[in-house]
């Protein structure tokens, strides 16, 4: 018996304590909906829901336990009634109850809902049964066939998105195919450069030409520079000498 009672004793704490995480988790959701609505994002709003859905998992699986007592075979009766204040209940309960009286018993210990409540659930319940099993099974055609009329049309529309994107995107070209040969033909065969000309007058293109299929060329063309440089060096030198040797009359030098 005693290892019944303590078994329950630490149930009741563990309850107690889960539903004290959900209860705080939902007053720092509803604080944060009152005060700060103008900032609130909604991935903050989904987090804080995300949390309490993972307390209230939790606290499921503690009722549902193996080691946790069946609590609706236990019995809550009240020992003793009294209309005066009482501190310990006050705090225990964070000032909703502060005492326990003939008015709030029927409340906190009913085991049946509320009469309203009750009435309706009853007139919920004689609605359901009065429903034949054929107008059940044609409520749930006519439910299947709208929601594969929905799911058509969105897979159909995100068909339709997706070919538009390729289009748009993949169908275009990126390149221009004549601006890109003439960009080959220059790079690789000086097509279209303009040339310039150096000190001896000879004509070269402003970048080398690329080795290849055009190397002979390249090479030709730096022999015949290379040859006219030569020939216009030695025209200078002849010229100097004529002028030195052309200039024996120095006045400042004997006959």
């Amino acid at each position: 018996m005693q290892r019944d009672e303590r078994q329950l004793d630490a149930s009741l704490d563990a309850l107690i304590h889960r539903v004290t995480e959900i209860k705080n988790s939902l007053a720092g959701l509803i604080m944060k909906l009152e005060v700060e609505y103008e900032t609130l994002s909604w991935p903050s709003v989904l987090d804080n829901f995300a949390l309490l859905s993972g307390q209230i998992t939790t606290l499921n699986r503690l009722i549902k336990h193996e080691k946790t007592p069946q609590f609706h075979n236990q019995i809550c009766l009240p020992i003793l009634l009294s209309p005066d204040r009482n501190i310990a209940l006050e705090k225990l309960t964070e000032g909703r109850v502060f005492a326990f009286n003939h008015e709030v018993v029927p409340d906190y210990l009913r085991t049946k809902p509320d009469s309203e409540a009750e009435e309706k659930m009853n007139q919920l319940s004689a609605r359901a049964s009065q429903t034949t099993p054929d107008n059940i099974q044609k409520q749930i055609a006519a439910l299947n066939k709208v929601v594969n009329n929905a799911i058509e049309m969105i897979t159909t529309q995100r068909e339709d998105w997706e070919s538009d994107m390729k289009e748009k995107y993949v169908s275009q070209p990126t390149c221009n195919i004549e601006d890109t040969s003439t960009l080959v033909a220059a790079t690789s065969l000086g097509k279209g450069l303009k040339r310039r000309q150096d000190m001896t007058g000879n004509q070269q293109p402003q970048r080398p030409p690329s080795a290849g299929a055009n190397s002979q060329q390249a090479a030709q063309a730096q022999q015949a520079a290379a040859q006219q440089a030569m020939q216009a060096g030695k025209v200078a030198s002849a010229i100097k000498t004529n002028i030195r040797a052309g200039n024996r009359n120095d006045p400042y030098k004997g006959p």
